[in-house]
């Protein structure tokens, strides 16, 4: 696996590739030919995304190659290698890319000849950037297959700490009468695929606003779902939040978007499937750094193990849960739900206001929301009833903190001073809340070693520290409430 970062250009056929010597030590050209065999849904639903999965001979990295977007002119590429059946799709490969077919099959829809010409840049031996020079032919599959012969050029860069060269590279390329290509890949020139439809809304206005955030949301959650897949670092709770951060906004929105309840509803299911496994990440490299900091004369027992290994295999069982989930019906179903509505959204008389106009009163309304929360939590006496309370401070902070990252781009500074404001009043009821979530993983987890016969000395400790830091939490809120308060009082 990898990250692909190149530059493609269009060219005329008699274009001649400049002398690249100034740049770097040019080593080559080097001849090959390649032909690829490309797979995708028969309404071709990965082509639209910008996913490329194909099937390679010739040239050095012959084999399946599965190219998923990241960013303008970044991909990430995953690659397995060369197997003999090409009417069958690497099962893992086939996984990776289930957020986009969604059940459909996988087939054959074209085919790229390529004849390759490769010079590659280089200083002190070390490979900086490749340039290939590619003439190809194209064959789209269908009842009349339909040929199609072009020429291109790709500079590739291959020493991640080395963009200047790249960037020079692409200027005297362009200088030559190479023009920067609109298309994303070969694929994509051949296939033309049908653009995503957009969303009917106007300029300015903040329907416009809302649904672009939207849709850079589920497109945050799309390349999110193969890196859970494949368990990478981080994806897990990346991709919750993205979860988090639609529903949120749908919530904060609704005078806007109407109508999105059921997609709601199944948004908090997702994060919650999510959820299962990065708790107990979290929570378990939580314990494993408490017990690092104790003195060894306060470890006793195989308590290492209960929270480490035991926690573990919990959290190994939660992530099957979670990739059973995403190959589920009402999985696919969500994901459709959520492209109807970036594309077709039900639009409330409010979309069609002027952005700054409405937005600015939904921000401000976020933050009352915060107050209002807060202050039914103080008037409540019973002590118990009140630290419950507190939660529903929390989430309406973590929901006006979303609601102002998603307006800072169009309201401007405020909105980030705003995002800011609420994240501290978040972060300090979620660190009292952490503590007592972790005391009652604690006591069960004690109880259990109990039970086995072992020494629960140590869970005491543990507990006892996390108590302590809760109860530090919630005595500090007031102090950090009222500077809160009159910070928000000079953005808003």
């Amino acid at each position: 696996m990898g990250i692909e970062i190149e530059d493609k250009f269009d060219v005329p056929p008699d274009y001649a590739i400049p002398d690249l010597s100034r740049v770097a030590e040019v080593i080559g050209p080097k001849s090959f030919q390649l032909v690829a065999l490309y797979y995708d849904t028969a309404d071709l639903r990965l082509a639209a995304r910008g996913v490329t999965l194909r099937r390679r001979r010739g040239g050095d990295d012959a084999g399946w190659h599965l190219k998923l977007p990241k960013a303008k002119g970044v991909r990430q590429e995953i690659t397995r290698p060369l197997t003999r059946s090409t009417k069958i799709v690497p099962e893992e490969l086939a996984e990776l890319v289930r957020a986009y077919t969604r059940g459909a099959p996988l087939v054959p829809v074209a085919e790229l000849d390529t004849r390759r010409s490769v010079t590659v840049l280089l200083d002190d031996g070390v490979k900086l950037v490749e340039v290939a020079d590619d003439r190809v032919k194209g064959t789209v599959f269908g009842a009349e297959p339909t040929v199609v012969r072009w020429r291109e050029v790709e500079a590739e860069l291959l020493a991640p700490d080395r963009q200047a060269v790249l960037a020079k590279v692409g200027k005297r390329l362009r200088k030559a009468g190479a023009t920067p290509s609109a298309a994303t890949s070969k694929l994509a020139k051949l296939l033309e695929p049908t653009p995503l439809p957009k969303a009917p809304t106007e300029p300015g206005t903040a329907g416009e606003i809302v649904v672009a955030y939207l849709a850079g949301q589920v497109n945050a959650l799309l390349a999110q779902d193969p890196r859970v897949r494949r368990a990478e670092d981080d994806a897990v709770h990346q991709m919750r939040v993205a979860a988090r951060r639609m529903r949120s906004a749908l919530k904060a929105f609704k005078s806007v978007v109407a109508d999105t309840a059921q997609v709601q509803d199944e948004l908090r299911w997702l994060g919650n499937v999510l959820g299962e496994a990065r708790d107990l990440e979290v929570i378990r490299a939580r314990f494993a750094k408490e017990l690092a900091r104790l003195e060894p004369e306060l470890v006793h027992g195989p308590i290492q193990a209960r929270l480490g290994k035991d926690l573990h295999e919990r959290e190994q069982e939660a992530y099957g849960r979670i990739k059973e989930t995403l190959s589920g019906e009402r999985y696919y179903i969500l994901l459709n739900a959520l492209d109807q509505l970036v594309s077709h959204p039900k639009l409330a008389k409010a979309a069609a206001k002027p952005a700054q106009e409405k937005l600015s009163t939904i921000a401000a309304a976020g933050w009352n929301r915060v107050t209002k929360a807060y202050e039914t939590a103080q008037a409540i006496e019973d002590p118990e009833r009140r630290e419950i309370a507190m939660h529903d401070v929390r989430k309406a902070a973590k929901r006006a903190r979303y609601t102002a990252e998603a307006l800072q781009p169009t309201l401007g500074a405020n909105m980030g001073k705003l995002a800011k404001l609420s994240e501290n009043v978040q972060e300090i009821l979620g660190t009292h809340q952490d503590g007592v979530v972790a005391q009652e993983t604690l006591a069960k987890e004690a109880e259990s070693a109990r039970q086995a016969g072992e020494d629960t000395f140590t869970y005491g400790v543990l507990i006892g520290i996390e108590r302590s830091a809760a109860e530090r939490a919630y005595a500090e809120f007031p102090r950090v409430w009222a500077e809160t308060v009159g910070a928000v009082m000079k953005v808003l």
